[in-house]
């Protein structure tokens, strides 16, 4: 669903996404997706044999997409207080090391980090960086203190221009695969698809190597400079 543009279905489920991301998170290849969805000839004991495929249900299949991209779509704008669900409440936990945060632990350390910092959020020239990204829900809730505090508010008045200069220049992150990308980027910039060219400062580096190496402040002056 991290490639979903809202054309996604059973018959093109296969299009526009690269093998390796489709077999870690589905833990089969795309060849043997073909084969359970459409048939094919296989060989069992030196013998020739025939499967007819359409292993799943075309309807069901299809509907089960769309509810599923009706609730993405519903609970997409993370600045509505009263929303208590995000997205990945609907989705089962993972057979990979991809497990995400829940909200009210991403709220917990935002409040922390607040309590800490309390004009933080306040300053158009403070910048915030997740360096291993998985839901991306960090920098969302980073983004929806900085938008709606008044301080912001007050030095950057028009909602527009504030959310492009926070988008732009304070918030920074970095996600391990392919697919983590896709689904961070999506939930941080999804409430508003116009946004959606704003993802350059977030990037697909696995940092666990360059962490390990002690090497991270290379790594961040190589991706973003200064």
């Amino acid at each position: 669903m991290a490639y979903d543009e809202g054309q996604l279905t059973l018959e093109n489920f296969d299009k526009n996404i690269e093998d390796d991301v489709f077999k870690e998170v589905t833990s089969i290849t795309l060849d043997e997706f073909r084969f359970l969805r459409d048939g094919g000839d296989y060989t069992e004991n030196g013998m020739q044999k025939h499967f007819d495929g359409h292993l799943f249900d075309e309807v069901v299949f299809n509907d089960s997409l769309n509810e599923f991209r009706n609730k993405r779509e519903q609970l997409a704008n993370y600045f509505d207080d009263a929303q208590t669900e995000d997205i990945f409440d609907y989705i089962p936990p993972q057979k990979t090391n991809q497990i995400f945060t829940p909200k009210w632990v991403v709220r917990k350390m935002v409040d922390l980090l607040e309590k800490e910092n309390p004009q933080i959020f306040e300053d158009p020239t403070k910048t915030f960086a997740d360096l291993y990204m998985k839901s991306g829900l960090y920098i969302t809730e980073i983004v929806r203190r900085l938008y709606n505090n008044a301080g912001m508010r007050r030095q950057i008045p028009d909602d527009r221009e504030r959310i492009r200069h926070i988008l732009r220049h304070q918030v920074y992150g970095f996600a391990p695969s392919r697919i983590i990308y896709l689904i961070a980027t999506r939930c941080i910039l999804g409430f508003d698809p116009s946004l959606r060219p704003e993802q350059s400062n977030f990037r697909q580096v696995d940092t666990i190597p360059w962490a390990k190496e002690i090497r991270m402040e290379e790594l961040i002056e190589r991706e973003f400079g200064e």
